[in-house]
This record gives structure tokens, C-alpha cells and sequence, in this order.
């Protein structure tokens, strides 16, 4: 997941610290919760960067409960499949929720095929190494249930609050 060839730095959010993760050609690539590495400590270099910068203030414009108005640049690492899910997590607007189900149509109707499995997509979005930009917290149960995010209590409790925090509608 992490490798010696990427910068970080930390960003404080209200939710946790957040590592992030820079390749050398000024995008980013990785935005973690730190609890989620399941490391006990990473060493910073805290490079100054271009792109640290921008994401920073796209995440500080995002925790003050607005939409950013811009996206900083983007490394996608993952295979065909998972980068063409990511994509599409991409559009889904501040505010609003879409279904695993909902995202197997979308890429099946890219792909040309008439079905895809609501559970290969969840495996890409759960893949997703660029957390809140990319927002797969978005992603959501047909039914507005949280579901995903690694099922685990905290990290579901986190969606909820990111969900609560752009006004979007879902169940407990």
C-alpha cells in the first residue's frame, strides 16, 4: 500500500488523522485514515509540495461543511475495472448517495455487458486509496442503509458522519 518512493504528510481532521500520500510528480495518490493502515507509526517527511497544499485546502473547504469547488490533481492506481468504479465515484454529487447496485449498472452499461455484480464494484470501492476526495462514503445500500466501508462500527460511524456532514439522506 505504501512504499518509499511517495511523500506525506498529515492533515488533522475533525474526524481523525488523515496521511497523504504524494508520488513525485506533484498528485496525489493516497488519502488514509491513520487508524485504517493498521500500522502503529509511520515516519513523516512532510515534503512541501504543491499538491499537499491543495489538499489541504480542498479538505479544509470540505470539513467546514462546503463543497469544494475543485478537485486536486490524481493518481489512480488500481486495475482497468477499479479505476473506471473510481471514476464514477467521482461524479457522484456533494450531498448525494448512490447504491452498489446503481454503480454495477453505470459500469456495465460502459463496459457493453448487461450485467455486472453489485459485489465486484463494492470490492473496488473499497479499493479506493483516495478516501473523501474520491467519495466512496457516498456509496450506500439500495435500501439508504450504511453498508461497505469495511463494515467495521467505527469506520461505518465515520461515514455517517461525513454523510451528516453534506447533508445526505440515509439510514442508520
Amino acid at each position: 500500500m505504501l512504499n518509499n518512493n511517495l511523500n506525506f504528510k498529515i492533515y488533522n481532521s475533525p474526524l481523525g488523522e488523515i496521511l497523504l500520500c504524494a508520488d513525485n510528480n506533484n498528485a496525489l495518490c493516497g488519502l488514509y485514515f491513520n487508524d485504517c493502515l493498521g500500522q502503529d507509526k509511520i515516519i513523516i517527511n512532510n515534503k512541501n509540495l504543491k499538491i499537499f497544499d491543495k489538499a489541504v485546502k480542498w479538505l479544509d473547504v470540505y470539513f467546514a461543511g462546503r463543497e469544494p469547488d475543485f478537485t486536486p490533481e490524481l493518481k489512480l492506481n488500481g486495475t482497468e475495472f477499479q479505476v473506471q468504479v473510481w471514476k464514477i465515484l467521482l461524479n457522484i454529487k456533494y450531498g448525494e448517495t448512490v447504491s452498489y447496485g446503481d454503480i454495477a449498472e453505470i459500469t456495465a452499461a460502459k463496459r457493453g455487458i448487461k450485467k455486472m455484480a453489485a459485489q465486484a464494484v463494492g470490492q473496488a470501492v473499497g479499493r479506493n486509496n483516495i478516501s473523501i476526495i474520491i467519495p466512496c462514503h457516498r456509496v450506500i445500500g439500495r435500501d439508504k442503509s450504511l453498508v461497505g466501508y469495511g463494515l467495521k462500527s467505527r469506520r461505518l460511524d465515520r461515514k455517517a458522519k461525513l454523510l451528516e456532514l453534506e447533508g445526505a439522506e440515509f439510514k442508520r
